[in-house]
């Protein structure tokens, strides 16, 4: 009994390793072709047309599509998510949350944000 749930869970383990292998790999090559997966089910096609930059400057930190930011409201809210985009005309930046709502903040009204982390860093450093 004994051999047969170690067996088991080392052919959980090989299964649950070969699919973080297999995912990092389809990431590295979604990140090679310039493409940004956002596996969120509220993001549309109009979202992501609706911005006009996917790369940006805000306070000194480049921001690009995909990172995932902590937002900080002067109405002392707070937001997580991943970036979309921003749009230069309105200094607005477009925001998927955690509970999968699509939200937009005026860089006024940001009082200050954290980077949770970079699309992609994980292959910068190979």
């Amino acid at each position: 009994m004994l051999d047969y749930l170690e067996y088991i869970v080392i052919t959980l383990f090989m299964v649950s390793v070969i699919g973080y292998i297999l995912a990092v790999v389809k990431e590295k090559i979604l990140l090679k072709n310039n493409i940004i997966l956002i596996d969120k089910k509220s993001v549309t096609q109009s979202h992501i047309e609706e911005t006009d930059m996917k790369e940006f400057i805000l306070d000194g930190f480049r921001i690009k599509s995909g990172d995932e930011l902590k937002v900080f409201l002067k109405d002392n809210k707070k937001f997580e998510g991943i970036v979309i985009g921003a749009k230069k005309k309105e200094k607005s930046i477009l925001m998927v949350t955690y509970g999968d709502e699509v939200k937009k903040f005026s860089v006024e009204n940001i009082a200050k944000f954290k980077i949770i982390s970079k699309y992609g860093k994980f292959f910068k450093e190979f």
